[in-house]
């Protein structure tokens, strides 16, 4: 299950290879709006997904999808959030928009708004 977050880029650190079978990984973090207190929010890409940061800066408003990984090592348990997508650019929605995307010039509303409809 993929969830979404939406803020700006703080921090991309440089990429990362682990062990004899060249496990890649590189982190990057995001603060994300949230009320009175920002949040900073910490997210990975492993492997193939490393290349998902390259063209993106620091302060650039991104929305990153990710999916939220666990494990237990010697009775501890951790999280990753492992991003899948990264959608970067200006004018990026997010879910508290109130506004309704624009009306198409050559839209033409053809409703019966005088029509019974059966229940």
């Amino acid at each position: 299950m993929a969830y979404d977050l939406t803020g700006k880029i703080k921090v991309i650190q440089a990429a990362q290879t682990f062990g004899a079978k060249g496990f890649t990984k590189r982190e990057f973090v995001v603060t994300v709006a949230d009320g009175k207190y920002p949040q900073d929010i910490a997210l990975e890409c492993v492997q193939d997904k490393v290349n998902l940061l390259d063209g993106l800066n620091v302060g650039q408003t991104v929305t990153v999808s990710f999916d939220i990984r666990g494990r237990e090592y010697n009775g501890r348990y951790f999280n990753n959030l492992q991003a899948l997508r990264i959608s970067a650019g200006k004018g990026i929605k997010t879910a508290t928009d109130d506004e309704h995307p624009p009306i198409p010039a050559d839209f033409e509303d053809t409703t019966d708004y005088g029509a019974t409809v059966p229940f």
